[in-house]
């Protein structure tokens, strides 16, 4: 395989402190001998670009630096409509590709057709936290993590091969990738609901346990993913509640448990379910299906159920990461649970209706009906959640800690729309029924602008800027 074909992307809207992430993983990768054409793809506003694109430039690395911002991604949209020739559809290859979770990993998509793309988000380090006596495995656990407090001792860095860990395995029939991986239909989180990711709880440890399955020979593994430590890419609900049992912690903001790994080992299987984006790779040799264009956060969910074809499958590799979870511009907690849970609604609807799977797409008959009950459901589980935060305020004796638990208690009380239940089942109607149509657009045009980008990219390439920052060497 040749360096062309393997690309290291970061999706971010954090310029201001993306250099570290770039520095931190260009130094990885030449360490263990790699040469990766590496591309920072950059939701950021045209002020923010200006103002922070000089601290890229600032960035020292031995791998060639790739930048795709505002100007480029204008320029790449604009290519598409003048293809595509229908002011219709302007729309919607606006959708697709907007500063959201989605959009921007859908750039990713384009700009990496024909190769392998490994791609880590902007607040993930290249290193895990592991227990320092790592525990064995029992039958048919793969992987094992518990929640350390923040400061204490009984874990340690430790760095793995995260890039030849995907090539090991992305694009090869299951027959030819490393004899040390398990195989299994699919993986069960001990602590989060199977479908949907949801949690069942705040747990202080979990295991992935494998459900047994045949798993073809020569099915391709078409994504991969490392093990993550920092956080177990946990709900805002529990994240929420990991304060409300911490009496001596003062901010929400504030992250004062790491998720450490006890001990994993690498798995393929037939479904994936526990699919993590921020930490993953992808076989885009032929083209992908879009991510879910949406500001909310469930955006891979799409490949938890393209996977599922025949022929393909998934992967978690013998590496992990760690995520540190950055604050900088990410939303307040009441706003990431609101989103959150609009998520899980959308998730079982999705789910529940997909009718076809296909190369480049799939297709779902759902069409944004929002019921009573599923209304009422959320509101009871969000109003459970006020009152525990009240409760919590009123016990604390902290000042700092009230007055976060207050404000808190308040926003949640904002974003649900006062809790009251018909207010809030109208909006909530409001913004599935947007969401489901966008997804819907977007999914039918997708393979036409695959096509398109396919063509043109082997042709003349993409709009991008080389970063022109101070090049390593070798020593």
């Amino acid at each position: 395989m040749s360096d062309n074909d393997l690309y290291f992307v970061i999706p971010t809207y954090r310029l201001r402190d993306v250099g570290e992430t770039v520095e931190l993983y260009d130094e990885h990768f030449w360490r263990n001998g790699h040469s990766v054409k590496m591309i920072v793809f950059d939701d950021s506003s045209p002020v923010a670009q200006e103002k922070y694109y000089p601290l890229l430039e600032q960035t020292k690395t031995h791998n060639d630096l790739f930048y795709v911002g505002p100007k480029e991604k204008e320029e790449f949209t604009a290519h598409l409509n003048r293809r595509l020739n229908d002011r219709k559809l302007e729309g919607l290859v606006k959708n697709l590709f907007r500063p959201s979770y989605g959009g921007n990993r859908n750039v990713t998509l384009m700009y990496t057709l024909g190769g392998l793309m490994v791609s880590s988000d902007d607040d993930m380090r290249p290193y895990a936290l592991v227990e320092a006596s790592p525990e064995s495995l029992v039958d048919d656990e793969v992987s094992r993590g518990k929640l350390f407090k923040a400061g204490d001792g009984g874990y340690t860095r430790k760095s793995f091969d995260i890039l030849t860990s995907f090539i090991d395995v992305l694009g090869k029939p299951v027959k030819e990738i490393p004899d040390n991986y398990e195989r299994g239909d699919l993986l069960v989180d001990t602590s989060m609901d199977l479908e949907t990711n949801a949690s069942m709880g705040l747990s202080r440890e979990n295991s992935l346990m494998i459900r047994r399955g045949q798993v073809s020979d020569d099915a391709i593994v078409k994504m991969a993913q490392t093990y993550r430590s920092g956080t177990n890419d946990i709900d805002a609900i529990d994240y929420v509640d990991m304060f409300l049992e911490d009496e001596d912690q003062a901010s929400l903001d504030d992250l004062n448990e790491r998720y450490v790994l006890v001990n994993f080992r690498p798995v393929v299987t037939n479904k994936n379910w526990r699919m993590d984006c921020g930490v993953a790779g992808y076989d885009n040799t032929l083209g992908l299906p879009p991510f879910f264009p949406t500001r909310l956060r469930f955006e891979d969910y799409v490949y938890r159920l393209w996977i599922q074809q025949n022929g393909i499958v998934a992967a978690h590799v013998d590496a992990a990461q760690t995520h540190t979870k950055s604050n900088y511009m990410r939303n307040p907690p009441a706003a990431e649970v609101f989103n959150e849970e609009i998520a899980n609604l959308l998730k079982r609807k999705i789910q529940g209706s997909v009718s076809r799977l296909d190369d480049l797409s799939i297709m779902f008959d759902y069409e944004g009906e929002v019921t009573a009950k599923d209304s009422e459901e959320i509101l009871d589980k969000i109003t459970a959640l006020h009152r525990r935060s009240l409760q919590a305020m009123a016990a604390t004796t902290a000042p700092d800690r009230a007055e976060a638990l207050r404000l808190f208690a308040a926003n949640l009380e904002k974003a649900y729309y006062g809790f009251e239940p018909d207010f809030f089942q109208q909006n909530l109607l409001r913004i599935v029924d947007d969401v489901v149509s966008h997804i819907k657009g977007s999914l039918e045009l997708w393979p036409t602008l695959v096509e398109i980008c396919y063509l043109h990219k082997d042709r003349k390439g993409l709009p991008q800027v080389r970063v022109k920052n101070t090049k390593k060497t070798a020593g």
